[in-house]
């Protein structure tokens, strides 16, 4: 591949190699576009008079070529040279491409021949019976303003739908009815609120193709029903506009963090001192309306071939697995009340109510695998903040590789006795999956002799939000401390998921995490005194001095902040000197 100054294209080269370079430094979505472009042009032969000509290339399309008309159009300008006549692709590239060449006809010559007839595109319109015809139907019979949660959106929907919207249909496959909920996102037809709770409405698309069902199938109607009547546009956005429409790409959770900032302690964490907390009466479940059952993650399989292994030997045993995928951990019990619509009825939703376990299962080569790629630490910094009382890690000490097992077994028993000591979970060691399959149905006998005879209370989700959840939890465990609060699980799935509730405070402190030796308890005592990445960086910034001495000053930034600490909150030279590479390097 020629260097950039033997290219030639140069100046379209320098101008994608500067955009290339300006979308890594914010870390761009753009990155991987700009690079597949940048690479195209570098190696390609041919020149072009004009950028138009580029979208023979992979990486570039029209919006690239556009930008890259304005920048060489403004070169022109300010150099005096005549901007070149827009031509159809570059002479040769014809040949490249497989096709004849034109010399590049320009684009007078090419709109002197008759405009080729566009197509039209058909409205769209789901097929009879299926998910998405469905879930519209199901959507376009609700007439609050607030949408449907999903339970409730199933249960509407079901009638209209030959699929189930909660079994697959096919036994190899993991695909409901549900998944057709996608399509009718990707078309905007379907509006999601976010929250801690996710509710669906129609949009003004998706009333239309209502609308169409509903002509269709009633042609001799004369008027449509009230709630299918076109809305003005402006009217439906309004009604589905978010405070922080305007703040362009803004998470979602950010959003609710600014909405309950005044439940949330000031400098992080989980402080039960905050000066208000939602009044709320628990919805209560009653002995012998509800049974405990074992929810085990859709991808904990034996092998690729074996796939059903350990929900049927549950099975066998007695507890047959409520199997689906799981938002966190890879097990965990729930109270499913006997009448479904129950929670729906009294304040939360669904059936399921989550029980204070849950369980992390590690196979001791995955257990390796996390503990030097990082991920071992997030998982438990995950766990932790699940609200859960009781984390139960499984450690199956399978066959592996003796030098790869002699290799790491220091760090495997740190990890372990860590796990233990520090973060206070329950370690169990099995030997295979067997010996796990036989601890889930142990525990989950147990469980059921412990929660079913007496009542379980549940905390309405509609005062919830992924800022008061934890520290809610502290207060009621601190004020109450021989009475349980649970939530239902489509509220807990929503406030541990990985992206729905990301707020600033937990980017900034998964990106602390990522140094090899910073752990949640040394990320979050930084970020308690370094309450932004902002602010973190800034102080480097601000240690003073060039040269060795500046740099000095930069690796004992945090040292000297928390080098006196105790125990595993203490940050010493190394470390800090390794945190000022990352964070502190101009």
């Amino acid at each position: 591949m020629p260097a950039d100054e033997e290219s030639v294209n140069p100046l379209y080269l320098s101008w994608v190699k500067e955009w290339l370079d300006k979308a890594r430094e914010h870390n761009s979505k753009g990155v991987l576009t700009y690079k597949n472009a940048y690479n195209s042009l570098k190696a390609c032969p041919m020149t072009f008079t004009h950028p138009c000509q580029l979208q023979a290339l992979k990486g570039f399309g029209p919006k690239l070529c556009d930008r890259l008309t304005q920048k060489l159009q403004e070169h022109c300008e300010a150099n005096g040279l005549p901007m070149p006549q827009k031509k159809r692709r570059a002479p040769g590239m014809g040949q490249l491409n497989g096709v004849g060449d034109d010399d590049g006809e320009d684009d007078d010559a090419a709109e002197a021949r008759p405009a080729k007839k566009l197509r039209k595109t058909k409205p769209y319109v789901p097929k009879l019976r299926s998910g998405a015809y469905a879930l519209i139907m199901g959507l376009a019979k609700s007439i609050s303003p607030n949408g449907m949660t999903k339970s409730e959106l199933i249960e509407e929907a079901q009638p209209y739908c030959d699929s189930s919207f909660s079994a697959p249909s096919d036994p190899t496959s993991f695909y409901t009815a549900w998944n057709s909920m996608k399509t009718l996102l990707d078309k905007d037809l379907v509006h999601e609120r976010r929250g801690p709770t996710k509710r669906y409405t129609l949009t003004d698309d998706g009333r239309e193709v209502a609308a169409r069902i509903y002509q269709t199938e009633n042609p001799e109607a004369t008027a449509l029903p009230r709630n299918l009547e076109p809305a003005p546009r402006a009217g439906y956005f309004e009604r589905n506009r978010s405070p922080s429409v305007e703040i362009e790409a803004e998470p979602a959770a950010l959003q609710q963090e600014s909405a309950y900032a005044d439940l949330v302690p000031t400098a992080g964490g989980s402080s039960s001192n905050s000066p208000a907390f939602p009044n709320f009466r628990p919805i209560c479940l009653r002995p012998g309306s509800f049974t405990v059952q074992l929810v085990l993650d859709v991808r904990e399989i034996r092998a690729k071939t074996d796939r059903d292994y350990m929900q049927q030997e549950l099975a066998k045993k007695g507890v047959p697995p409520i199997v689906r995928s799981l938002e966190l951990g890879d097990a965990l019990w729930v109270a499913k009340c006997h009448d479904a619509n129950f929670l729906a009825r009294t304040g939360a939703e669904d059936d399921e109510v989550v029980l204070d376990w849950i369980v992390e299962r590690k196979r001791l080569d995955d257990l390796i695998g996390s503990i030097k790629d990082g991920r071992f630490h997030e998982q438990k910094f995950r766990l932790k903040r699940s609200g859960l009382k009781r984390v139960v890690y499984i450690v199956e000490e399978m066959n592996i590789d003796p030098l790869n097992k002699d290799k790491y077994e220091e760090a495997v028993q740190s990890a372990i006795a860590s796990t233990q000591v520090v973060n206070g979970f329950i370690v169990k060691k099995t030997q295979k999956m067997d010996d796990t399959i036989q601890y889930l149905t142990r525990m989950t006998l147990l469980l059921k002799k412990q929660y079913e005879p007496r009542p379980l209370y549940v905390i309405p989700t509609g005062i919830l939000t992924s800022q008061n959840y934890l520290p809610l939890l502290e207060h009621l465990r601190e004020k109450e401390p021989g009475m349980d609060h649970h939530i239902s699980y489509p509220a807990f799935a929503s406030l541990v998921s990985k992206s729905d509730t990301m707020t600033l405070r937990d980017v900034y402190l998964k990106m602390l995490m990522c140094t090899r030796g910073v752990t949640g308890e040394k990320a979050i005592e930084i970020q308690k005194r370094w309450k932004t990445p902002h602010d973190f960086v800034k102080a480097f910034e601000n240690c003073g001095g060039t040269g060795d001495v500046g740099k000095k000053r930069k690796h004992q930034l945090v040292a000297g902040e928390m080098g006196k600490l105790y125990g595993r909150k203490k940050i010493a030279g190394a470390l800090s000197q390794k945190i000022a590479d990352v964070w502190g390097d101009p």
